[in-house]
């Protein structure tokens, strides 16, 4: 992988302090549940937020907020604000059984128009939730969003960390520093009070000590995560003393602490893969 920098201009975000991407190598990690949990999380301890879904081809994030219908700009401008945050999504322009059929430079068009056409306002965080993948729209959007810094999500098993390097690869490429590896779905606790690993044990933390960066920590399984996101209330504000909603709390705690001392002389880690 190359390690020079992009030379496509960088969108100007006015207004909008740090700029979060939350990706992964592949789908079915959990991705877009961490999303808005995290920017849930951020919120609920003070922080200004909005949170851009910019999966254009499968967006979940209307659904975890609560957001079952068509919106009309008309006579609801965006961007939408649920449970205090600040929300945009190609799923609030297109039903969810209606399949967005484009190539790469439309979707950056239209991400690009998500970002500087509408009216953010002041804002401590913005999450992007970034689609799966590696592909043309994903390097193209990491290319020309000023992104402060990158999340990995990943979850134990072998076949997703192998995934997660590539994402990682792609951040390397477009010289975006990464704040760590988050491990997802990482066990549970059954009714007799035993832990189980499902997925297999600590393939986060190995990965993050393979690439020399930080490992953000572990994610239960909960089936309230589920539950929460389907009913449109993210489980980190519904169940904020359950495990996983401790755990999104603390992750939160930990990357307002990280960016901050970003915004200072000190650096994140660029890898060198």
């Amino acid at each position: 992988m190359s390690n020079q920098p992009t030379n496509l201009p960088k969108i100007e975000l006015p207004g909008i302090k740090s700029v979060l991407a939350v990706a992964s190598g592949k789908g079915g990690v959990g991705k877009s549940t961490v999303s808005a949990n995290l920017a849930m999380a951020l919120s609920m301890q003070g922080a200004a937020v909005g949170l851009l879904d910019a999966d254009i081809y499968g967006p979940s994030i209307p659904l975890m907020f609560g957001v079952n219908e068509i919106i009309d700009q008309a006579n609801t401008p965006f961007p939408l604000v649920r449970h205090g945050i600040k929300l945009m999504s190609m799923g609030f322009l297109v039903p969810p059984e209606k399949a967005v059929i484009w190539r790469g430079p439309m979707i950056h068009r239209a991400l690009t128009q998500f970002l500087t056409q509408i009216p953010w306002g002041e804002l401590d965080y913005m999450v992007i939730d970034l689609p799966p993948g590696t592909g043309d729209a994903q390097l193209t959007l990491t290319q020309t969003v000023p992104l402060t810094a990158a999340l990995v999500v990943t979850t134990p098993q072998e076949v997703s960390l192998i995934d997660a390097r590539k994402g990682l690869q792609m951040f390397e490429e477009v010289r975006v520093p990464v704040l760590g590896i988050l491990e997802n779905m990482s066990f549970f606790t059954g009714d007799d009070g035993k832990r189980y690993e499902p997925f297999g044990s600590g393939g986060g933390k190995r990965l993050a000590s393979q690439v020399k960066v930080p490992f953000l920590g572990q994610i239960p399984i909960d089936p309230n995560l589920a539950q929460s996101g389907d009913n449109g209330w993210p489980l980190t504000s519904s169940h904020p003393d359950s495990i996983a909603g401790k755990a999104f709390h603390e992750l939160a705690t930990k990357i307002k602490g990280d960016l901050s001392s970003f915004q200072q002389p000190v650096k994140l880690p660029i890898l060198n893969l």
